[in-house]
């Protein structure tokens, strides 16, 4: 009952250190199950539970010697738990059993003198141990420690030296092989030699979005991604991870931030604005058919050149004589380039207005028109019409019967009513101008009745 009571406090240590803190990140913990060998042989002389130390010329001496001076049991018979504290080192708490038939050269050969047989051992050891290369799948350590170990009733505290390897065949799962040197601190225990083998597992990491990523190396805790990004997500899969992806959503390329290019253009979708047509950089990315600088959406002639000014059509010239419409001020009427595509108005129609003019006829010393002059001036609303942009003068004459005041006045009343009737008839007010020059210039003598007849006339002249 008392070496199964020490083995159970064993145990109970072991088990109480494994939850003395929560667990860490990237599996720091470690547990290893195997088999243990005592060999006393080693460590000094050989005699049984005696010495403390170790005799020099026999320290070593046949330490592979398995089958004289090993003690194994053929079962579990060690178990310790480790935890990892940065930078390769790590603590652990060992304990273990084993039954003692060979005590350096006593054995339970019935031929000697002094006889081992069936005696129990047990020790708890708690080693500080230090990985060369931590993280690789050959990891050699070195470890120091201290413990208690009993064979049978006797016990002593031990100081220990430890050396070994582990060969991990994933993250998790490895195999460990080491040997240890317990120093006895007691003069009635022997020190020895404890090696070890057995399956070493490493748990404990946390993974909080559970991408298999431990959350000390997931640059994204809280989201689920992938390894080749630290643990950062890539939502489109276009191996562009989210948080340099400037279209998460959508797959893209590397040329473009990880956003697409539907059409093709070069132009990333997100600042094309036709994604699906391949267009021009100059337009965001819009086709342009006929090379105008108008995106064919918006261009009413896309097969066919033309300023933007006109939606991307050239300017009519629908009279054709030269002058574009938009700069045409009669575009329905033929004019020349000078005129700015009106017609100019020739001398051979300023003496075709002026003939028709002066026939125009007034009461008898006012300025009524007579109904009968409503032909000719007809004639004279239509020439002016041809002529939509030309400016004239309405002149009003006399002859010199009567004072000259009077005919002053006459030749402006006279003038006024024509342009009246003119502007009343369509002819815009700003074309015409009127004048009365009263008798001052005659164009016929006012010595005759058929002379005066010829001074009495309206002319109209284009304006300068």
């Amino acid at each position: 009952m008392k070496n199964l009571s020490r083995l159970l406090f064993a145990m109970l240590l072991v088990l109480s250190y494994s939850n003395v803190n929560a667990q860490d990140k990237n599996n720091p913990w470690q547990i290893f199950i195997g088999v243990n060998a005592v060999d006393a042989y080693p460590s000094g002389d050989g005699s049984l539970f005696a010495g403390g130390g170790f005799a020099s010329d026999t320290f070593g001496d046949e330490f592979v010697n398995t089958s004289d001076h090993w003690n194994i049991l053929p079962s579990l018979s060690t178990i310790s738990v480790s935890k990892y504290l940065g930078d390769g080192f790590s603590f652990g708490v060992t304990g273990s059993l084993n039954k003692i038939d060979k005590w350096g050269d006593i054995s339970s050969n019935p031929d000697t003198t002094n006889k081992v047989s069936d005696l129990s051992y047990y020790g708890v050891d708690g080693t500080f141990k230090y990985n060369f290369l931590d993280g690789t799948t050959v990891d050699p350590f070195l470890g120091v420690g201290g413990g208690y170990s009993w064979v049978n009733d006797i016990g002593s505290g031990t100081l220990n030296g430890t050396v070994g390897f582990n060969i991990w065949f994933n993250d998790n799962i490895g195999f460990t092989l080491q040997t240890g040197y317990k120093h006895s601190f007691e003069t009635y225990l022997d020190s020895h030699f404890q090696h070890s083998a057995g399956i070493a597992i490493k748990f404990g990491g946390t993974d909080t979005d559970g991408d298999g990523v431990f959350d000390k190396d997931d640059a994204c805790p809280d989201v689920a991604g992938l390894e080749a990004f630290n643990g950062c997500p890539d939502t489109d899969g276009d191996g562009i991870e989210d948080s340099k992806d400037a279209c998460p959503n959508e797959a893209g390329t590397t040329e473009f931030n990880g956003c697409p290019d539907t059409d093709g253009d070069g132009i990333a979708d997100k600042d094309d604005k036709c994604p699906t047509v391949a267009g021009l950089k100059s337009l965001n990315g819009c086709p342009d058919a006929d090379g105008d600088g108008v995106t064919d959406a918006d261009d009413k002639c896309p097969s066919e050149a033309g300023p933007a000014a006109n939606q991307g059509c050239p300017w009519a010239d629908k009279d054709g004589d030269g002058v574009l419409d938009k700069d045409d001020k009669c575009p329905e009427v033929k004019g020349t380039v000078a005129n700015a595509g009106c017609p100019e108005v020739t001398e051979e129609v300023q003496k075709q207005l002026n003939s028709y003019a002066k026939t125009i006829l007034f009461d008898t010393g006012k300025s009524t028109i007579k109904a009968q002059s409503a032909a000719v001036l007809a004639d004279i609303i239509s020439i002016l019409k041809e002529y939509p942009t030309a400016k004239f003068t309405v002149e009003g004459h006399t002859d010199s019967v009567g004072s000259e005041t009077l005919n002053q006045k006459l030749s402006e009343s006279r003038a006024n009513a024509v342009k009246d009737y003119l502007t009343s008839k369509g002819i815009n007010t700003t074309r015409l101008s009127a004048i009365g020059y009263g008798e001052a210039k005659p164009i016929d003598t006012n010595m005759n009745r058929a002379g005066r007849a010829n001074n009495r006339r309206v002319e109209i002249n284009l304006a300068k």
